[in-house]
């Protein structure tokens, strides 16, 4: 057994000494071999592939490794060649379900067999269903047809026929049919033109953006790569050639993977695994111990308060309804003091400077535990004022008159009250105007009136979204005035020393509104010049902006910007996308909402007349945030969707800038010395959902990948959701022009950037199980910005990978 695994890890670490023969298979050296042999040779192209060439026993074992994964690669290349296309469940359609669309619009027509038009050929084999466009239905017939005359009606025999083909998943009748698809003239062979409509086909079906020149030159590439004895034409075994060199590069290391994966899980056997018990506590910690404490103090500030009224003489007259209704208060005064600390951003930037706050203390939940607060006066609201209105109020009328005398009369001078005259009294009329501002306030700022849900009716709709959000929650400044008016009235409190209320916010009101005026003090003085604005695809503004003199903020904090021209008192948070050494700020603002769409139009109107009249704006920070804590990590897993990438770019830069340091310091012969770490690795994977999102930072990600290309320190995966996931029929020509063409030119022809795109979804599950077989042992920090869904699923991914695996992963998102 020992023997076993040691030949297995010499297996594996003999395929590691090789990797970037295994893992990152050279585009030039493929077509050069291809191109070398007869066109129609594809055994010897195929061995290409082999991750070592030696003559070792070990490389041999690894060598029949390689050609195993070589062919479950092309196996599953047929498999998915025309994956998903044709239902959920795979490839295979069942003639049943065939058989009963047929039925559904079938027609007698002149033979004895029942028909359908050649144009319901799509809608027969579920492909209507599954895509927009029919113009992959219609060549799809005339393939299978392999006739000029193919727009003729279809009998039910044919497509039972048609349906055997399309179902015959190897490799080899996959690529027979899509040779098929192309071949426009059915002679067998493929011409720059037939290439050309296909690319076009192909790029309007996964709405990318390509234009007849740019098909041309994809369509003029192919040809140069294939055709080596210029015919003006390819057959189909240049084609198998093509496909099998372009689309087996992506296939293969996986396959490879996945064949010495267990030889690699022996080695992280050998260390020590954390159980999910320990993961869950590490992650949590901080959190449970913060929520505790403040569980303590509430039940404890309750319980206090509750013993101290039992044993008044208004209990005898109430009840437990009044050492209730007094505890729920108590509560409710430390929790309208501490609400107001997690919103002092000021304070908590500054706090979290100190690495051993930052261990103990969650300052990125800080808006979770607003929240929290927040729910936790709901229920002493709801506690306090329901048992007062429903209980107390009901016994003081009710109680008998010579024990309403002999206890609590004094407290309302010598007259039992009715239920009315109690509403009318100024500490019930102040509570009841503070529980109306409160829920007025509280329910705007939910999720759905917040974010205008189009669940919510059209009238309401029109009054709800973020500006009708900020300025409700200003109505806390009243709320306040009333909390004073009401403690300073209370049943049954003669004492001022327990009148507590001024005593429970007086420091934070102060801190917060310090707080308010520092800031309008410094925004005031940080009026910045916009240097330049530009519209990118998809309303979205990146606006470059002079720094002011002694702004300092590291990567990952962003900013608020206040416009005048739209509004004096809204400001709106915008991470920084420039990094802590530049010269200048940048943000990128996407129109999500109604602030957005005006400054959005406000700068397309100054752009237009050449930054003319620009619009003047303010900033205030800068602020911290979850990103802010990626130097405490050494490798770093970023994932931003759509616009949510900008936290990132900054901390992109930053990691970038310091490879450039630290390579100026190695030719001046000096080393400086650092108290902050700075990652060694980062990883960015961007999702987005439109071609033209990349314009967004192409030139930030161009700059990165050309700082960082020697050293591989940044490594960056963009997806586009939009294209159908590669190896997919609609989308297989297209991943090998992007081979070919970023062989020869180094540029990927979706993002037009060095960073190679991605098609469809991420399967995050792999991405994760690459990442911990890479980094062993290793404590990766993962961010994440975007909707909280994938939250949830990428918070179980960390959780999950961190108890079986020896790597850990630490979650962090977001929160403004």
């Amino acid at each position: 057994m020992d023997g076993q695994v040691k030949s297995k890890n010499s297996l594996l670490a003999l395929l590691k000494s090789s990797s970037p023969s295994s893992s990152s298979l050279s585009y030039s050296s493929f077509y050069s071999s291809s191109n070398s042999s007869s066109s129609c040779t594809i055994e010897n192209d195929i061995h290409d592939f082999s991750p070592v060439q030696t003559g070792s026993k070990a490389s041999h074992e690894v060598e029949q490794c390689s050609h195993v994964a070589e062919n479950e690669a092309i196996e599953d290349m047929g498999m998915r060649f025309f994956n998903d296309i044709f239902g959920h469940g795979g490839i295979i359609m069942e003639w049943k379900d065939v058989e009963k669309r047929f039925n559904l619009v079938a027609w007698t027509g002149n033979g004895p067999e029942p028909v359908v038009s050649w144009s319901e050929f799509g809608f027969c084999i579920g492909l209507g269903m599954q895509t927009s466009s029919p113009e992959l239905a219609r060549e799809l017939l005339r393939a299978l047809r392999g006739c000029k005359e193919w727009k003729s009606d279809i009998t039910k025999t044919e497509l039972h026929n048609f349906l055997l083909r399309m179902n015959d998943d190897s490799f080899n009748s996959r690529m027979q049919l899509f040779f098929d698809m192309c071949n426009r003239n059915m002679d067998g062979r493929i011409t720059e033109t037939d290439i050309k409509q296909t690319i076009l086909l192909t790029a309007s079906i996964n709405k990318l953006s390509v234009t007849r020149d740019e098909a041309e030159d994809y369509a003029a590439l192919i040809m140069e790569s294939v055709d080596n004895k210029n015919k003006g034409y390819i057959e189909i075994c240049e084609m198998e050639t093509l496909f099998k060199g372009s689309l087996l590069k992506a296939h293969t290391p996986m396959k490879l993977g996945s064949i010495l994966q267990q030889s690699e899980d022996h080695e992280e056997e050998e260390q020590e695994r954390m159980s999910k018990m320990e993961v869950l506590f590490r992650t949590y910690w901080r959190r449970c111990w913060v929520v505790i404490v403040w569980l303590i103090g509430c039940f404890g500030l309750f319980g206090w308060k509750f013993d101290q009224y039992r044993n008044r003489s208004g209990f005898e007259v109430m009840g437990y309804c009044l050492p209730t209704a007094k505890g729920a208060a108590e509560t409710l005064k430390f929790n309208m003091a501490l609400i107001l600390l997690p919103v002092c951003r000021n304070t908590i930037t500054w706090l979290r400077k100190d690495p051993r706050l930052n261990y103990v203390l969650p300052f990125n939940d800080n808006i979770n535990f607003h929240k929290l607060i927040a729910g936790g006066i709901v229920v002493g609201v709801i506690l306090h004022g329901g048992t007062h209105l429903t209980c107390d109020f009901p016994r003081i009328i009710d109680s008998d008159k010579s024990i309403f005398r002999q206890t609590i009369a004094a407290g309302f001078g010598y007259h039992q009250p009715t239920y009315m005259e109690i509403l009318a009294t100024t500490e019930v009329a102040s509570g009841i105007g503070m529980v109306v501002l409160m829920a007025i306030a509280f329910s705007l700022a939910t999720k759905w009136p917040r974010r205008r849900s189009p669940v919510l009716p059209l009238s309401l709709r029109r009054v709800t979204g973020y500006n009708t959000f900020w300025y409700s929650h200003h109505l806390f400044v009243l709320v306040y005035v009333l909390l004073i008016v009401h403690s300073m009235f209370l049943f049954l409190t003669d004492k001022w020393i327990e009148k507590t209320t001024w005593m429970y916010i007086a420091f934070p009101v102060l801190l917060y509104a310090g707080e308010r005026v520092f800031r309008a003090i410094r925004s005031g003085s940080y009026e910045v010049d916009v240097m330049k604005a530009s519209l990118y695809p998809g309303k979205v503004l990146h606006l470059k902006m002079q720094k002011p003199e002694g702004f300092k903020y590291r990567s990952g904090m962003y900013i608020f910007i206040q416009c005048p021209q739209i509004s004096p008192f809204q400001w709106h948070p915008f991470s920084l996308t420039s990094g802590p050494q530049d010269e200048y700020l940048s943000v990128h603002i996407r129109t999500l909402g109604d602030w957005s769409y005006h400054i959005y139009a406000l700068f397309q109107e100054a752009v237009l007349s050449g930054l003319q009249g620009c619009p003047k704006l303010y900033i205030d920070g800068p602020y911290g945030s979850a990103s802010q804590d990626h130097v405490k990590y050494d490798i770093l897993v970023l994932i931003g969707l759509g616009i949510g990438a900008t936290p990132f770019i900054s901390i992109l830069k930053d990691v970038a800038n310091g490879v450039q340091t630290a390579q100026q310091s190695d030719h001046s012969g000096l080393r400086e010395c650092s108290l902050t770490k700075s990652p060694s690795k980062a990883y960015l994977y961007w999702v987005t959902r439109e071609q033209n999102s990349f314009d967004w930072f192409r030139d930030v990600i161009k700059e990165i990948a050309s700082s960082t290309k020697q050293q591989s320190v940044v490594e960056m995966h963009n997806f586009l959701t939009s294209v159908y996931p590669e190896g997919d029929v609609r989308s297989a020509l297209l991943s090998v022009i992007q081979a070919l063409h970023h062989a020869k030119n180094g540029i990927d022809i979706v993002s037009r950037t060095p960073i190679h795109t991605h098609f469809a979804r991420p399967n995050w599950f792999n991405i994760f199980s690459r990442l911990s077989r890479k980094h062993v042992g290793a404590k990766i920090g993962v961010f994440y910005c975007g909707p909280s869904n994938l939250a949830a699923e990428l918070k179980n991914l960390c959780t999950k990978f961190s108890t079986k695996t020896t790597t850990r992963f630490v979650f962090h998102k977001e929160n403004y």
